[in-house]
């Protein structure tokens, strides 16, 4: 079965019980025709079964059952490789914690194929475009994503503001296009790694504006080492990029 005129929205989740029921919810409210993937990293507090059971009763919704927590860069792997399987036309993930907020998802989309300009390949949600912000973080953590963003920019050669943050809609044509056996990224790094393989294989990139708000409820997946893994990986695709590889 092939779904070319279909959205399909992705979340990654482990344990986030107090946050997927709402939050399908209102997905459903802005995209009413789209479907949803959850990759549930067999989340001990039966965020899986949960979506199971809504999968029950919901045609759209669908659940991707991995059998540990095996990082956000492996997940949304699986989500682009279940999208190009079935056949969608776009697939747009966004993070289960309602820091991405559903009230933007038309506006990515819709920007997919703007009634003026020309089609892009990938649409960002972002935070650092003109009309984007962030609310509730730290002034530490806002200038740590700045200097992140700053960092691959510089490196990869990228041209989008917000390069780190993973509210994207993606054509599913041109994410057929890539060698996912490439990709080195794990964890955070992936979005950047993602963009700069896009742009290498000749994706239109453009942005439009979110506010990102720290999550409602549960705790952060992000820690220390992992974070320093990512710009390790950053630095290391700078130098294959310096060197045209």
């Amino acid at each position: 079965m092939t779904h070319s005129d279909k959205t399909l929205v992705t979340v990654a989740t482990y344990n986030e019980m107090d946050n997927l029921p709402r939050l399908v919810e209102e997905i459903f409210e802005y995209l009413p025709e789209a479907h949803l993937l959850v990759v549930d990293d067999h989340s001990p507090d039966g965020t899986g079964r949960w979506c199971d059971g809504r999968a029950a009763e919901d045609g759209r919704v669908h659940c991707l059952h991995r059998p540990g927590k095996l990082g956000l860069g492996t997940a949304t792997v699986a989500a682009m490789r279940w999208s190009i399987e079935r056949g969608y036309r776009y697939m747009l993930n966004m993070d289960a914690d309602f820091s991405h907020h559903p009230r933007h998802l038309p506006a990515i989309v819709g920007g997919m194929e703007p009634e003026a300009g020309e089609p892009v390949d990938v649409m960002i949600g972002s935070r650092y475009t003109p009309g984007g912000g962030v609310e509730g973080w730290p002034l530490h953590r806002r200038l740590m994503s700045r200097g992140v963003n700053a960092y691959a920019r510089c490196l990869l050669g990228l041209t989008p503001r917000d390069c780190s943050g993973a509210y994207r809609c993606y054509r599913v044509a041109t994410l057929a296009r890539l060698d996912f056996d490439e990709i080195r990224s794990r964890g955070y790094s992936f979005q950047e790694e993602i963009l700069w393989r896009l742009r290498r294989a000749g994706a239109r990139m453009s942005e439009t504006p979110i506010t990102f708000a720290d999550r409602r409820h549960g705790t952060s997946k992000i820690n220390s080492a992992e974070a320093l893994a990512a710009l390790g990986i950053i630095f290391i695709l700078g130098i294959h990029n310096l060197l045209g590889r």
